[in-house]
């Protein structure tokens, strides 16, 4: 009986010690728990797009994407901006923003966001975003990333 119970000790502290020994390693790309922003180099039309991010147990679990002036008004916060824009393209700031930032959750990867018509130019700035804040969120760092506004071919 007691060599059972002596066994029985030995199994279950071989088993916790494989078990913890699979899980407990960090896998490569997998990103470090904490809030995580970038931020568009320059304003552009008036606007400076950002992302910012938080990453509990290593997923994404919230995503906030939106645009600020240099006020820090807030662009989907513009009903006349809305106004104006949504029947020349059919959507506006605060249905793309939402869209985009909702993918990103969904899917956790800025290389499979799915672009809006009529707010492409922000869905490519989006993508650039997020890719750089899962960036930071790889290494740990919590440091605003600051992303170079692509320049047009003309």
């Amino acid at each position: 009986m007691r060599k059972k119970k002596i066994y029985g000790i030995i199994f279950c502290i071989f088993i916790m010690t494989f078990a913890l020994g699979c899980g407990g390693e960090e896998k490569k790309g997998q990103w470090k728990d904490g809030y995580y922003t970038a931020i568009m180099e320059e304003y552009s039309h008036g606007w400076k797009e950002f992302v910012t991010i938080c990453v509990m147990d290593h997923k994404i679990v919230n995503v906030e994407y939106n645009a600020k002036n240099s006020s820090g008004f807030i662009k989907s916060w513009d009903i006349a901006y809305m106004r104006n824009m949504n029947p020349v393209t059919g959507t506006y700031p605060n249905r793309y923003t939402r869209n985009y930032a909702a993918d990103l959750l969904k899917k956790q990867s800025a290389d499979q966001i799915d672009m809006i018509a009529g707010a492409s130019s922000s869905g490519g700035n989006f993508r650039r975003l997020a890719a750089a804040v899962l960036e930071c969120a790889e290494t740990g760092n919590t440091e605003i990333a600051v992303v170079p506004v692509e320049k047009s071919e003309e």
